[in-house]
């Protein structure tokens, strides 16, 4: 197993990241959370996780360990597959997926796209004694500067297009959540981009 990758990222796109290593330039599908911190030509430090199929062999990355093992353990669940789990740390993270099976939030895991109410109730049935409370902190691997006024718009705009909306629909969402974001910059705090992404998905899973 490849439990991380390290260097200069080569590359960028809306769901995945081309990551320098060794000679190599090694393809990451990324969670929103994880892409959100990468800039191109910059060292990048990624938890990952990979996927082995009968044609592919798939590298996973995330922002941290923490991401990691949720991600895995949501794939022990009926029906749950690597895409599914990453759209679902996606939408909620890892602490709110916890909150919500713990809880048994049925309503907030049907708003990750591909969760119906009968998925909702087996992944709360099998992970709820297994996936733990949130932990209320995350632990990465490396550490990275926050996005700017301009880098958040287009690092939530590629998280939601990457996730399937469209750019109609990624832009409307956007606008839903730039008032958080200026609130953020006014009051001197850094903008959180994987928050506001969260946020953005929230929004559309209502529309």
């Amino acid at each position: 197993m490849i439990a991380f990758v390290r260097g200069p990222v080569a590359a960028l796109f809306v769901d995945s990241a081309v990551i320098e290593v060794g000679g190599l330039g090694v393809l990451v599908m990324c969670t929103p959370a994880a892409l959100a911190e990468l800039t191109v030509g910059a060292e990048a430090f990624l938890a990952t996780s990979m996927v082995v199929r009968e044609d592919s062999l798939t590298v996973f990355g995330f922002a941290d360990y923490d991401e990691r093992s949720v991600f895995e353990l949501l794939q022990t669940a009926s029906g749950v597959g690597p895409k599914l789990a990453q759209a679902m740390l996606a939408v909620h993270g890892a602490d709110g997926l916890r909150r919500a099976v713990t809880t048994e939030d049925l309503v907030a895991l049907c708003t990750v796209p591909g969760v119906g109410r009968k998925g909702a109730q087996r992944i709360v049935l099998e992970l709820k004694d297994r996936i733990g409370g949130p932990t209320g902190s995350s632990t990465g691997p490396r550490a990275a500067g926050q996005p700017s006024r301009d880098d958040w718009q287009q690092q939530v705009r590629a998280g939601l297009l990457g996730l399937g909306w469209s750019v109609r629909e990624a832009e409307g969402a956007i606008d839903t959540v730039g008032p958080m974001a200026a609130q953020s910059l006014s009051d001197g705090e850094a903008i959180d981009t994987a928050t506001l992404l969260r946020a953005a998905l929230r929004s559309l899973s209502k529309t």
